[in-house]
């Protein structure tokens, strides 16, 4: 065994998270032995993960794993492992729409889609919750174009869009929109919405929680009391969705709503779910937004929503706005979200190699 292995990766900013993408083939095919080189990789369990490309941050500790795909109705599979940061564990039950925005990129890049014209359309199969996504990716001369003028929330700078078309996504964990049965009901005295929408979350009203909905990540990360609330409740959640115990694990997550304030559809706060997200996930901001134009859920009072089937919802966070293009169907406990759709971006910071102790294959 050689004192160290070198895997080759992209590191990639992928919307407003960041981590290596890998050829799914370069990992071990075992999971136990692929779980202990991605925590080698980033440097888990560590608080500073000094040790590993990790950031110290959820957003920052995260990795995509790519392959071509055997299925006629995609180009490519993708695979997302969120990697503690204190803990030795990879969590490969929820997906990314942050980092999903760099996987249509990674495959031309790595050669797994040919870039064709201005537009390259990669279809990505989400194998973690069976969903497809349609990435319309900017390419110039076979290569990915990176610079353009499109801002996302989060990020600094510009660059270029990648629209992110989501399909399948109704039930991705549990197989249905609410996976109770009810639009709204009670834990522990506080009224919750359980959807699950690309991810299962637990949506309540800020209010309900004694907070606002406006505070900062840093404001609410600091009220550990409330943090210990919130996770009593999810816990339930996790246990009515049919998820089993979900303590250690990253889903369901969770939301809290408030009205809009600067002219969106409803303003939220999401967590990730030990710590407040900086700006809104992607896949968050889908089952936010399907919350949204709910009738009979928690988000009634709150949310301004828009009229139709087919309607932009903007809903506002900590660092700005997401907005998600949603096709839905039907209301109430029959609606079904057709699709989503978004505007991510992403960029290649590094190729080449991260190595990993030989000793975490023996």
């Amino acid at each position: 065994m050689t004192d160290q292995i070198a895997i080759p990766c992209i590191v990639m900013r992928g919307g407003s998270s960041k981590g290596p993408y890998f050829r799914l083939s370069d990992l071990p095919a075992d999971k136990e032995a692929r779980a202990r080189v991605l925590l080698a990789a980033m440097g888990s369990p560590d608080a500073r993960q000094i040790d590993g490309l990790g950031g110290a941050d959820p957003l920052t500790s995260k990795v995509a794993m790519v392959a071509p795909s055997e299925r006629d109705d995609a180009d490519v599979d993708y695979h997302f492992a969120q990697v503690l940061i204190d803990k030795a564990f990879v969590d490969t039950n929820p997906s990314c729409g942050n980092m999903l925005s760099g996987v249509g990129p990674f495959a031309i890049e790595s050669g797994m889609v040919a870039a064709t014209g201005s537009e390259t359309r990669v279809r990505i199969y989400e194998a973690n919750t069976g969903s497809r996504i349609e990435a319309v990716v900017q390419t110039r001369d076979g290569k990915v174009v990176y610079d353009g003028d499109a801002e996302i929330a989060g990020v600094p700078g510009t660059a270029a869009p990648v629209r992110l078309n989501f399909m399948d996504i109704t039930g991705s964990k549990t197989g249905a929109l609410l996976p109770t049965g009810k639009v709204r009901e009670e834990i522990d005295g506080v009224e919750v919405t359980l959807v699950d929408v690309s991810v299962p979350m637990m949506m309540i009203r800020a209010a309900d929680l004694g907070k606002t909905g406006y505070e900062t990540p840093a404001e609410l990360n600091a009220d550990t009391a409330f943090f210990a609330r919130l996770e009593s409740l999810r816990l339930e959640a996790g246990r009515r969705m049919g998820l089993g115990d979900v303590t250690g694990k990253v889903i369901p997550k969770v939301a809290i709503l408030s009205a809009p304030r600067d002219g969106g559809n409803i303003s939220a706060r999401y967590f990730v779910p030990d710590k407040t997200h900086a700006a809104m996930a992607v896949t968050g901001g889908t089952c936010i937004a399907s919350v949204a134009v709910l009738e009979g859920s928690v988000s009634d009072g709150l949310a301004q929503r828009p009229e139709g089937d087919d309607r932009m919802v903007v809903i506002e966070h900590p660092a700005g706005v997401l907005e998600v293009a949603l096709t839905t169907s039907g209301s109430g406990t029959g609606m079904d979200v057709v699709s989503a759709g978004v505007i991510r971006t992403a960029r290649k910071l590094m190729a080449g190699e991260v190595f990993v102790p030989g000793a975490v294959l023996a």
